[in-house]
Formats: C-alpha cells, sequence, structure tokens
C-alpha cells in the first residue's frame, strides 16, 4: 500500500476514507456597507479548507480498495457538523469522512 505524501510535515496519516483539513481561517470581514465583522462575533465554523493528507481509501463489498477521490493540495467544502477537530503542534485541523466531503473547489 503506497503511503500519501503531505506538502507540510505533519506526521499524522488519516486512517481508511478519511481525510486531515486545515480549515480556512476566519479573518475579519466587512459587510457590503463596510461594517467590519470580527471573529468573535461570527460563531460559525469554517467550512472549506485545505487537504493536509488523505488515507489510503475504504473496502468495498469485494473487499477491493476504494481510493479516496481528493488529493492533498485539494480546497473541499465540507459538512458543517461532519469533522473532528484535533490540535498538532497548536494548529487545528479537521479530520472529515469523505462522505462529509461536499466539493471541490477548482
Amino acid at each position: 500500500m503506497k503511503k500519501q505524501q503531505t506538502s507540510t510535515k505533519i506526521n499524522i496519516q488519516p486512517l481508511g476514507d478519511r481525510v486531515l483539513v486545515k480549515p480556512e481561517s476566519a479573518e475579519d470581514e466587512r459587510t457590503a456597507s463596510g461594517i467590519i465583522i470580527p471573529d468573535t462575533a461570527r460563531k460559525e465554523k469554517p467550512e472549506r479548507g485545505a487537504v493536509i493528507a488523505v488515507g489510503a481509501g475504504k473496502r468495498g463489498d469485494d473487499n477491493e480498495l476504494i481510493p479516496v477521490a481528493v488529493k492533498v493540495g485539494d480546497t473541499v467544502v465540507f459538512s458543517k457538523y461532519g469533522f473532528d477537530e484535533v490540535k498538532i503542534d497548536d494548529v487545528d485541523y479537521y479530520i472529515i469522512q469523505e462522505s462529509n466531503i461536499l466539493a471541490v473547489i477548482k
């Protein structure tokens, strides 16, 4: 089985059909009228991020390996509550099952 390479030096390998994602940082935003909405006022977690590492895939009913459809470097949109949070070297990441990834942003 071939191991996926990560673009950063993270010593974690997701298992099965899981994907390690670094969520987009929530920066201050402005409304159309110029009002600044600080990060502390927004309660929503990011729903998109960059793929850092991917698992090998999952086994189908015939025991054949089905590889993960996304790859390292992709920017993905995922379900709002479909992830587990992990902290590695003081950086927050999400571990997401492939079924909770909704789209790849091209």
